[in-house]
């Protein structure tokens, strides 16, 4: 396991490195990264994994916006690496109840506990159960989930995802990187 002293996106190299090390060693296929641009899963072109970027939602930063260019979609249909935009799993409507109401909702203290961790690991889980649920990777095998905090990687685990529906049965095998403290 790999702790990074600190956290963001100067550990993207070694992450990525790290995480088809890893997914080589154990013979996993699937690999889902968090990408809001496509800068990130740009980095696993070429390493012989079936790849599933996970972007922010369409108008995360600014209404109608979609982060990832439609430059990058053209270059990952062409590599071949699966895009998923859409709803993030631990935020969406809830996300919305406590911004117009200010409470505090299942989905988000899913979210915060999984923060304990780091936001990289929250990601983790996060995006493997959104790519479960898209039908972008098989149920029951395991993945490689690769998350950051802000822009970049500089979280990866093992994980066995479960549908949203039965999300406490996603089993976390291992943490092959991310930051000691956050």
């Amino acid at each position: 396991m790999i702790l990074f002293e600190k956290k963001g996106k100067a550990n993207t190299s070694e992450t990525v490195e790290a995480t088809v090390k890893r997914a080589k060693e154990l013979g996993i296929k699937h690999l889902v990264v968090a990408s809001c641009t496509g800068e990130t899963a740009q980095q696993y072109i070429g390493c012989g994994l079936n790849i599933i970027c996970v972007t922010h939602h369409v108008g995360f930063r600014n209404p109608g916006e979609d982060e990832l260019s439609q430059e990058n979609r053209l270059l990952f249909q062409k590599e071949g690496i699966k895009v998923l935009t859409t709803t993030h799993l631990l935020a969406g409507v809830d996300r919305a109840l406590r911004l117009k109401h200010q409470g505090v909702y299942p989905a988000e203290i899913i979210a915060d506990t999984l923060r304990m961790f780091g936001q990289g690991a929250k990601v983790c889980v996060e995006i493997a159960v959104m790519a479960l649920d898209a039908g972008l990777i098989p149920y029951g095998d395991e993945i490689i989930a690769v998350g950051g905090t802000g822009t970049g990687v500089d979280t990866g685990m093992v994980l066995t995802p479960a549908h949203s529906t039965h999300i406490f049965q996603t089993n976390i095998k291992e943490i092959i990187c991310m930051p000691r403290g956050h």
